[in-house]
């Protein structure tokens, strides 16, 4: 059974950059989950995203992460500082937009988009809402540039 502890460790490795250290204790993490612990699945999955080295890779993360997004209880992430679920959301479509965009998938990066757009009121006004509020608005620069 894989604990939140032992998640929040290898997110904080990851918090700290790319590297094999973390991707490695993320990948054991999600080995050790329980396919049916959406919550668990979710986090490690969005942080494993961004260690990948290939694009594609990426991607299939991102897809993971929000695929089992669909099943996360509202309170089932504030063992990692998440106090309410849906604000989660748009760092996730967030993530997905912005590979989706690099990887020249324009129309879902647009849906992505959307999607983060319609979920941004739900993000506090301050701190960490402010910063996903703001990548929120450069993906949609980026991907009107590039339309």
């Amino acid at each position: 059974m894989q604990t939140w502890e032992e998640i929040i460790e290898a997110i904080q490795a990851a918090l700290a950059g790319r590297s094999a250290e973390a991707r490695e204790a993320l990948q054991a993490c999600w080995g050790r989950s329980d396919p049916r612990d959406a919550a668990q699945r979710c986090v490690i999955a969005h942080y494993l995203a961004d260690q990948q080295d290939d694009l594609h890779d990426e991607i299939a993360w991102d897809e993971r992460a929000l695929a089992a997004f669909a099943d996360v209880a509202e309170d089932a992430l504030v063992p990692v500082g998440v106090p309410s679920t849906a604000g989660f959301a748009v760092s996730l479509h967030l993530n997905l937009g912005d590979g989706y965009l690099r990887a020249g998938e324009l129309a879902k990066a647009r849906v992505q988009v959307q999607e983060a757009q319609s979920a941004v009121h739900l993000l506090p006004a301050e701190g960490y809402g402010a910063m996903i509020r703001g990548g929120v608005e450069r993906l949609a620069s980026r991907v009107e540039a590039a339309s």
